[in-house]
């Protein structure tokens, strides 16, 4: 029988990865996801938003810009001083917490809308995040997802560093949550309708190694791997990231182009 799961283990490394480095220069490209996500789900002036696992703010930004009361959460604090710093410069008022999306400081139905991008997927009890999520949205509400596919560009770059440092046993893939079946399972009942639609994000670099630079200094998970690996590891990692990018260069040899698909969700919560 296999030992349970310590997600609080689990949970205290994955905040040390995503600490280091500075996802937010990563983040700040994604920036278009969170403007449709937004739009996806028809945001309106005075909704009260919660985004979760904001990283650097870009769904926070949008609801923001759309004249919501957004809250920004995420369990990592210097996350959310980028994003705050990027509401200071656009006067945008909003409220910044520390917050873990497994376990929500919010009473329930407190919010019209609760959204992430890229950020809920990571969280390791899957179950847990769904329901608490739900929790917090108005009956009626909407919760606005966007999730990297397991065959994405980020999807496979993860399976790739998974061959090199194997994942905690037990503990679903986050690319699950780019499976429609699978969100459905997740919500269950909670959820009164689930519209999906896939959309595909542009990575854009001069080339298959500058990606990998860029990645390797300033992508949480990234940056651990390669500093967690033996020098001749850690070239192999390289050369198998580059090979996988290349594969999926449509930009020809000139520049990296890589698109990248996710599953644009909107679940109105029962």
């Amino acid at each position: 029988m296999n030992a349970p799961v310590d997600f609080t283990a689990l949970k205290t490394r994955q905040q040390g990865a995503w600490a280091s480095g500075d996802y937010a220069v990563i983040g700040t490209t994604l920036q278009i996801v969170g403007e449709q996500l937004a739009e996806a789900c028809d945001l309106r002036c005075d909704e009260r938003v919660l985004d979760v696992a904001a990283g650097n703010g870009n769904a926070t930004l949008a609801a923001a810009r759309r004249g919501c009361l957004v809250t920004s959460t995420d369990y990592v604090s210097s996350l959310l001083e980028r994003g705050a710093e990027r509401a200071r410069a656009e006067r945008l008022n909003v409220q910044f917490q520390v917050a873990d999306v497994e376990a929500l400081p919010f009473a329930d139905g407190s919010f019209d809308a609760v959204l992430s991008t890229f950020g809920v997927m990571f969280a390791p009890d899957q179950r847990r995040a769904a329901a608490e999520m739900a929790r917090v949205c108005r009956p009626g509400g909407r919760i606005g997802l966007a999730n990297w596919t397991p065959d994405s560009l980020v999807g496979r770059m993860f399976k790739v560093l998974g061959r090199h440092l194997p994942p905690p046993a037990g503990v679903s893939p986050p690319s699950l949550w780019g499976v429609e079946s699978h969100v459905a399972d997740l919500f269950g009942d909670r959820a009164a309708g689930i519209q999906v639609t896939p959309r595909h994000f542009n990575f854009r670099y001069r080339s298959a190694a500058h990606f990998v630079e860029v990645f390797r200094d300033w992508y949480g998970p990234v940056h651990k791997a390669f500093a967690a690996l033996p020098a001749e590891q850690a070239q192999t990692l390289e050369r198998e990231l580059i090979e996988l990018l290349e594969s999926l260069n449509r930009a020809g040899a000139a520049s990296l182009v890589v698109p990248s698909e996710y599953l644009e969700i909107v679940i109105t919560v029962r």
